[in-house]
Parts: C-alpha cells; sequence; structure tokens
C-alpha cells in the first residue's frame, strides 16, 4: 500500500498521512508533481493498492489529477484505489471525479472519503475562520480518520463517500456545471504583483514547474493546477489567483493543535 497525494496547503498530505499510518505504520506516502512523475509511476506499478488524495475543486478532483490518470492510463488496471478529497466546505463527488476515470483505466474503486479541511483559498475571504475553529475542523477530521481506519482494519469495510449516483448529482449540479470552466484545463489567471523579490521559492515548490526566475523575474507558463502552494509559501505575499490579495496564508501548521 502506498499513497499518492497533490497537497498544496498541507492539508490533504497531513489526512493521507494520518490514514495511511493507521492503516501500516511502514506505508510510504508520495507528493504528485511532474519533477516525480517517473518514479511514482513505477511505485505504482509495483505496489497493489493506491491511495490517491487530493483538495476538492469546485466539486471536481483537480485537473492535474485527472491528466495524471489519463496520461498513465495503463498502469491502473487491475490496482485496488481509494480516494480522499480534502474540502473546505462542499465535495459533492469530489471523490467520484477521479474514481470514474480509474474505473475506464480498469482500476478497481474500494472506496472513498471526504474529510472537511480548513480553507485552503489564501485570496478569498469567504471561508476564513479563527485559529481555533480550524484546530476543531482538524480535531475532528483525525476523530474521523481513526474512526475509519478501525472500521477498515477490524471489517475490512471501506467508506463509499462522494461515490453514488446521489453524490454525483449533487456535484454536478451544485457546483460543476457552474464553474467548470475554471476546472476544464490547467489554469492560467495565476497573478504575481509589485511586492515580488525574486527568491525563486515559488518555483521551487510548484508541483507542475509553471514557475520559473528569468533575469531576476518569475514568469508564469499558464500552467497552473490552482493548488495553492506558491501562494501559501510566499514570503512577500506577491501571488494571487482568484481574489486580488493574500488574505491568509493558510498553512496547516497555523492550526495543528499541540504542535503536531
Amino acid at each position: 500500500m502506498i499513497g499518492i497525494y497533490l497537497s498544496g496547503t498541507g492539508n490533504t498530505k497531513y489526512c493521507l498521512n494520518k490514514l495511511t499510518r493507521a492503516l501500516d505504520e511502514n506505508s510510504a506516502v508520495y507528493a504528485l508533481s511532474l519533477k516525480e512523475e517517473e518514479n511514482i509511476v513505477n511505485e505504482i506499478k509495483n505496489n497493489d493498492t493506491i491511495f490517491l488524495a487530493y483538495p476538492t475543486q469546485f466539486s471536481n478532483c483537480p485537473y492535474y489529477i485527472r491528466d495524471f490518470i489519463k496520461r498513465h492510463k495503463d498502469i491502473w488496471k487491475d490496482k485496488k484505489v481509494f480516494c480522499m478529497a480534502t474540502m473546505g466546505l462542499f465535495a459533492g463527488d469530489a471523490t467520484g471525479c477521479a474514481a470514474r476515470l480509474l474505473k475506464k483505466c480498469k482500476a478497481k474503486i474500494i472506496g472513498g472519503v471526504q474529510l472537511k479541511m480548513p480553507d485552503a483559498v489564501c485570496d478569498s475571504k469567504l471561508l476564513k475562520k479563527s485559529v481555533e475553529e480550524n484546530r476543531k475542523i482538524i480535531l475532528e477530521a483525525d476523530k474521523r480518520i481513526k474512526e475509519i481506519a478501525n472500521i477498515i482494519k477490524e471489517k475490512n469495510i471501506y467508506p463509499k463517500e462522494g461515490l453514488g449516483f446521489l453524490a454525483h448529482l449533487a456535484g454536478l449540479f451544485g457546483q460543476r456545471l457552474w464553474f467548470y470552466s475554471k476546472t476544464k484545463g490547467y489554469s492560467k489567471k495565476l497573478k504575481i504583483n509589485s511586492n515580488c523579490i525574486g527568491c525563486g521559492m515559488c518555483a521551487n515548490g510548484c508541483p507542475m514547474n509553471n514557475l520559473k526566475l528569468v533575469e531576476g523575474k518569475m514568469v508564469i507558463f499558464g500552467k497552473c493546477t490552482m493548488c495553492y502552494r506558491c501562494i501559501t509559501n510566499c514570503p512577500k505575499k506577491a501571488i494571487t489567483l482568484i481574489g486580488k490579495e493574500v488574505i491568509e496564508q493558510c498553512k496547516i501548521e497555523n492550526y495543528l493543535p499541540n504542535n503536531e
């Protein structure tokens, strides 16, 4: 069993680590990025059970996840895949979006879970909460993950959240149809303002190689998967995507109870 994840602010990585280690303390998890794709493809080939985790975007999974599945369609045959989606408020069938693609690649979907976590959209005021409120959200997610792990280990029963027909309708009509243009491909809307000091931190962390420092200035290549990693980590809050200014850099480390 291995875990594969896309995570910008740390929410998804945190949840995947919690679940996979509760099931097998020796399990390994890998961050999905273009730089590491060859290694990750080999890991998938060499393992029977894959836990695939990603943030929810408008009741969809990130375009890079869908792109990765399709480009490597031959590696999924007969693999047992568990889909995990993290969300700020509403997920619909975010797990189902990846699961349906994986089924077309002959994968066996063993389950799915959709976990509420602190808001990860740094340049919007919509879902912002206090540190204490976010800590409560994480504690509730911890509790759910522990319960799920116990049921899987004791009864070999996996949750099926987001995988059914009703969830499909909820995701489709709740958000995905109205916001499909935002998730139909890679975004070209990333913006860098004059606060940029050319430190290169955003380029080094981008899973898509979407940013490059050229003669001291950051250049954007229009292949953003909206993970918010660059916005979260920019020391000058110089990068935005949806909004015009960074409201809060939503790092999970800011909210973890007891400095986990």
